[in-house]
């Protein structure tokens, strides 16, 4: 059963069930109603605005169609990336009228409403008109079961990332600024550095002969170490660990402290943990692969220091699973290069190849695994891809036929259908410019650059594949639970559930991830380990 739901002004709402337009003065108690009777799919505009005041009214759903995100798989796997994707712009695409853009995102700190009166709600029948027309879309793919699994685990993946949002990370903001203090000094007064980067910023200068020099400032660093006779190309910590000079000790350890004081530090606690969670507002399929990405807040890029904070309420757990090496075993299931799964089936993919093609070297096999997927060549990197393709050549020849589609200027697509934007004209001028070697040469690097483009596209959009299905799969089996998925990205995931609960979470991440792989790459010998660890902190889980 699916029913077509679009909220309107003071929680009333339009809805078409079986073809008829209903009217509903009460969203929330109908919802609630028609939720626990038929559990039927749910036809939104955009999960995004509809879902989280039902979760504020203590109501959740099982399963939706989210007509926008669905409409930008759509416009990808057309090769029209980049038009506006909301409901009102798909409806007037469909009839050669002009497209609407598509409205900001709700920003933090907005005051929140029931539903928002203000953006004027899109006719009903416009609705079930644009679902209709992406149901044609997607049956006329050359896959559209595999298209439409797409489409389910990505509104399936927006009504996680609305209750990851409404749940909340748990977090310990007095362990965060206990960790603060003790890395930097006492909270600074604002416009100051905090006391150990003050330190740290004169020992600095102290090794460049007392000449000021301010660390915050890359080209400052780089002219710092011209006038002691050393040329550095950038102000980067790689280049710097290179560089033997006495400043660059304190410069290394002020850039790690520095990191953490303007990314996570007091300011960021103040604005994103608030009674006892932390609540990003995560973009489901904000990265064109298909990765999540957030609108502040830097949740995906959380510093392993500060795991500590992450801590379960008291008799509760964290089941913390991560998918081991992921990419390369996607690329062997994508690839259906059999001996590769023989090869890389225990629990160190990198264990098994260096055991059958590199005379048990981990780090060279690792080496020519990641040069496979992302084009490397440099130094011994090319000689290793070498033996990979000559061990390997069915998993090799995978991403190198995709390279060479970037080369030529064409799309790709993940294992499910999403597809990688086609490149910019400025860059067809580029690659067909005639003229002298030097034009040339940039005309085949340009082309290079983008086959490494395409070439990892295809494993990491095919790994989101998987990691969303799976997290829809593990979604849907803790729905009857009191078990709450708080954290997610592309390989790993984070429930927040009772201790005594814990056992039977970690048993559901199995079987989650063992129907996503059958879903995904059906018939596929590869294994896809998701390792679950339940901890009181975050930081036990590594």
């Amino acid at each position: 059963m699916r029913v077509v739901l679009v909220p309107g002004p003071s929680g009333a709402a339009r809805a078409v069930v079986d073809g008829a337009a209903v009217d509903v003065p009460d969203l929330v108690a109908w919802v609630r109603r028609v939720e626990r009777e038929s559990a039927p799919r749910w036809v939104v505009p955009s999960v995004e605005e509809v879902y989280p005041a039902l979760l504020r009214a203590g109501v959740r759903v099982a399963r939706c169609h989210d007509l926008t995100l669905t409409e930008g798989i759509l416009l990808a796997f057309e090769e029209r990336p980049g038009r506006p994707r909301n409901v009102e712009a798909a409806w007037a695409r469909a009839r050669g009228q002009a497209e609407p853009e598509d409205p900001r995102p709700t920003a933090r700190g907005d005051q929140p409403v029931l539903f928002e009166a203000e953006r004027r709600a899109v006719p009903v029948e416009r609705v079930a008109a644009v679902l209709a027309d992406q149901e044609a879309r997607i049956a006329a793919a050359a896959r559209p079961d595999l298209l439409r699994l797409l489409v389910a685990a990505e509104s399936a993946g927006g009504l996680a990332a609305a209750e990851m949002t409404h749940f909340g990370l748990p977090w310990h903001a007095d362990v965060h600024t206990d960790l603060l203090t003790s890395m930097l000094g006492p909270r600074p007064a604002p416009g100051a550095r905090p006391a150990k980067l003050a330190v740290l910023a004169s020992a600095i200068s102290a090794a460049f002969r007392g000449k000021p020099v301010n660390p915050d400032h890359p080209p400052s660093i780089v002219k710092a170490f011209a006038r002691e006779g050393i040329e550095v190309e950038s102000a980067r910590a790689w280049v710097l660990k290179r560089v033997d000079h006495p400043a660059v000790a304190p410069l290394l350890e002020y850039k790690e402290l520095a990191r953490i004081w303007v990314a996570h530090g007091w300011s960021w606690l103040d604005s994103w943990v608030d009674g006892g969670r932390f609540r990003p507002d995560y973009v489901v399929g904000g990265v064109v692969s298909g990765r999540w990405a957030t609108r502040g807040g830097a949740a995906l890029q959380l510093p392993k220091v500060l795991r500590t904070a992450v801590r379960a309420d008291p008799g509760w757990s964290l089941v913390v699973a991560d998918a081991s090496q992921l990419e390369p075993r996607v690329l062997g299931a994508l690839s259906g290069d059999r001996r590769f799964a023989e090869v890389a089936a225990g629990t160190d993919l990198y264990a098994g190849l260096a055991a059958d093609a590199f005379g048990g070297d981990r780090d060279r096999a690792k080496v020519a695994m990641l040069s496979a997927m992302y084009g490397g060549t440099a130094g011994e990197a090319g000689a290793l891809l070498a033996v990979l393709r000559k061990r390997f050549p069915v998993a090799v020849e995978y991403v190198e036929q995709a390279a060479r589609a970037g080369e030529a200027g064409r799309v790709v697509r993940s294992r499910l259908g999403r597809t990688s934007p086609p490149p910019s004209e400025a860059w067809h001028e580029r690659v067909s410019a005639e003229g002298d070697e030097r034009v040339e040469r940039r005309a085949r690097q340009a082309a290079r650059e983008w086959g490494r483009f395409t070439r990892n596209f295809v494993v990491q959009a095919s790994a989101a594949d998987w990691a969303l299905t799976t997290l829809a799969a593990l979604r849907r089996r803790l729905l009857p639970h009191p078990a709450q998925i708080v954290f997610f990205q592309h390989d790993e995931v984070i429930v927040h559930c009772p201790t005594d609960l814990a056992p039977h979470v970690a048993t559901e991440i199995t079987a989650a991830a063992e129907e996503a792989s059958h879903l995904v790459f059906a018939g596929t010998p590869v294994q896809f380990p998701l390792h679950a660890t339940t901890v009181t902190s975050y930081a036990d889980a590594k």
